[in-house]
């Protein structure tokens, strides 16, 4: 037999491996940095009073999935109130289609759901549309929302699109991200000859003839093309159909207060004429309107949010309320 004979180098890596070994066991031995400090404490939920206090409105609304148990009502003012006891408007009718499901703002007050389901068979008859595309109505419980809809707080606004509904039923993901026609020319004081069509004028025409409807939006070049096209054979729908920003490719149908609901602030009257006349459609094709100066100056603060505070004293009660549909489903068991 032979004697195992231990080298010089044998006996060096020996040595390396064991103060190897010992480093990885007093690293993992050590305690780490989180184990030493501890995390800090988690902060409390904010009570519901304290949300009320210091989020804004429209975060309080938006968070609200479902209408209000009760009554409903329609509570202050069109861009500053909100919606008791909100109905929704089925996603699907025989003649309209609801856009932007992802929103949840397919909700209103009775009188407003009662409109849509009588406007929308008579815009297709008056216009040969199969029917139409419906857009933004309420939040279940009204109140500003968080994409700062300064209006349909109150459950009596509607955008209705300038698109004829297709032959088939839109998927969610087509109604979320089909944009809707702009009827205006690029220079925003003429109609775009390429999506204007006669049956845009039966569309606006049969929404502001409805007794209930209190004002129809559309652009100023809509506006105006009206009044060319009517001249004076129109009646009294024609000083409904005022001019506001943006609405080129939607009208905003807005209906009056409903007898159920006395702390519904009313609109002030339209103004005397038809609102053809130069000196009212003048304003809207100015460079004030179409081309504003925007000077160089600090950066502007950005608006005070509407805070809970802010609204109808009601619109507590509203935002505190059970849901309508939890309730019901309750008194069922």
């Amino acid at each position: 037999m032979f004697s195992r004979i231990v080298t010089p180098f044998a006996l060096f890596f020996a040595a390396v491996g064991s103060l190897a070994v010992a480093e990885r066991t007093a690293i993992a031995q050590t305690p780490t940095k989180a184990a030493i400090s501890p995390l800090p404490p988690q902060k409390p939920a904010l009570t519901q009073q304290e949300k009320e206090k210091s989020l804004p409105a429209k975060q309080l609304f938006g968070e609200k999935q479902l209408p209000s148990l009760g009554k409903a009502v329609a509570i202050g003012y069109y861009p500053r109130g909100c919606l008791a006891g909100g109905v929704e408007l089925p996603v699907n009718g025989p003649t309209w289609q609801v856009m932007r499901l992802s929103r949840n703002r397919n909700w209103g007050h009775p009188s407003l759901i009662h409109f849509l389901e009588k406007f929308a068979p008579l815009a297709a008859k008056a216009t040969g549309w199969k029917g139409v595309l419906v857009g933004d109505l309420s939040q279940p419980r009204g109140g500003p929302s968080p994409s700062d809809h300064a209006s349909h707080q109150i459950g009596l606004d509607v955008d209705i699109w300038f698109m004829p509904m297709p032959d088939r039923v839109l998927t969610k993901e087509e109604r979320d991200n089909i944009t809707a026609v702009n009827l205006v020319s690029a220079d925003w004081k003429h109609l775009n000859p390429q999506t204007w069509t006669p049956q845009h004028i039966a569309f606006i025409k049969t929404a502001a003839q409805q007794p209930e409807v209190e004002r129809v939006l559309v652009n100023a070049a809509i506006k105006k093309e009206l009044c060319r096209v009517e001249d004076k054979a129109h009646d009294s729908w024609m000083a409904k159909v005022r001019p506001w920003y943006g609405h080129h490719d939607h009208i905003h149908v807005r209906l009056r207060c409903p007898a159920d609901s006395p702390s519904c602030r009313a609109q002030p009257p339209v103004p005397g004429g038809d609102g053809c006349g130069a000196k009212e459609l003048d304003y809207w094709f100015s460079d004030k309107v179409l081309r504003p100066q925007i000077t160089p100056s600090k950066p502007a603060k950005p608006p005070k949010p509407v805070m809970l505070a802010d609204l109808p004293p009601a619109c507590k009660t509203v935002l505190e309320a059970p849901d309508k549909s939890t309730n019901l489903a309750n008194d069922k068991r």
